[in-house]
């Protein structure tokens, strides 16, 4: 079975002629009568549409539904990558889980810092905030832990932060 099989799969049952003849079968009874109050071309659009998807396969004694057609479309279709590194701790952009390991929170805080100041550019407590928030649910808490790791720094007055220097 290809990667692609299950396009056959919905397409066959989005039909209602054929979803009603599949059905039929599934609950026993014979191809040959389900499609019995079909036309004749019908009928036989609805046979080859199942069969071509691998919903039925032609047996001696008529026809028999495939048992095995969706778990062997599940296993032909293609993985996503998971996801690695910090990654694995962010959701289209936005973390969404906070590392319990020391290492891992180090680096998930790297990563936030980058991509909310770039090297020699200050910000209000406001402006980052806001840049922040378009990143993690806790700002407040996330913008002390990216202090007290130094990563950013905050100055005396506490008005301003930036990117510490390596």
């Amino acid at each position: 079975m290809n990667e692609n099989a299950w396009r056959a799969i919905l397409a066959a049952l989005s039909d209602d002629a054929a979803r009603e003849v599949y059905a039929r079968v599934v609950l026993g009874e014979r191809l040959d009568a389900a499609v019995a109050a079909l036309a004749p071309a019908r009928a036989r659009r609805v046979t080859t549409t199942l069969t071509s998807a691998g919903l039925i396969a032609e047996t001696p004694d008529g026809h028999a539904v495939s048992a095995t057609v969706f778990a062997d479309a599940l296993a032909a279709a293609p993985r996503s990558p998971r996801p690695t590194g910090v990654d694995r701790f962010f959701t289209e952009g936005r973390l969404t889980g906070y590392p319990s390991r020391a290492g891992d929170r180090r680096a998930v805080l790297a990563a936030v810092a980058s991509r909310i100041l770039v090297d020699d550019e200050r910000l209000t407590e406001r402006e980052i905030s806001e840049r922040l928030a378009a990143i993690v649910d806790d700002v407040a808490a996330i913008r002390r832990y990216l202090v007290d790791e130094g990563l950013i720094e905050r100055t005396r007055s506490g008005t301003e932060y930036a990117l510490t220097r390596p």
